[in-house]
């Protein structure tokens, strides 16, 4: 385990992680069914992880996709509306299975909105 430091004005430190021998992502542990729920369809893009061959067609937490139980939630407009800044071309689409595992976007806030390869506390 790294000892801790306290850093000074205009002073940086570089962590190293150590190498994991098995990645681990996030799961809703608390995963229902959320057909019929909200998600926001987007232009694919990659993972920003280094490596990683994922590429998302929807807006994504840890390659879940984030799913919001009503249509106009106003945390789902404004990541759609993050989503559009960027050129993602978004769309709120009714959530199916067949698209993929999901997560509540609630249940990833309270879980600390673990990225890719970082598990919630």
């Amino acid at each position: 385990m790294a000892e801790r430091q306290e850093l000074g004005v205009g002073q940086t430190q570089i962590l190293e992680l150590a190498h994991l021998e098995q990645e681990e992502l996030w799961v809703d542990e608390g995963s229902d069914d959320y057909a019929g729920w909200f998600c926001v369809s987007t232009n694919p893009f990659p993972c920003p992880a280094s490596g990683c061959a994922f590429v998302a067609e929807f807006m994504t937490a840890a390659h879940l996709i984030l799913v919001w139980q009503e249509r106009d939630d106003p945390n789902l407009l404004r990541h759609a509306s993050r989503a559009k800044a960027v050129g993602r071309n978004p769309h709120v689409v009714t959530y199916e299975v067949a698209f993929g595992p999901s997560a509540s976007y609630y249940a990833w806030e309270a879980a600390g909105r673990p990225v890719h390869g970082i598990r919630g506390k």
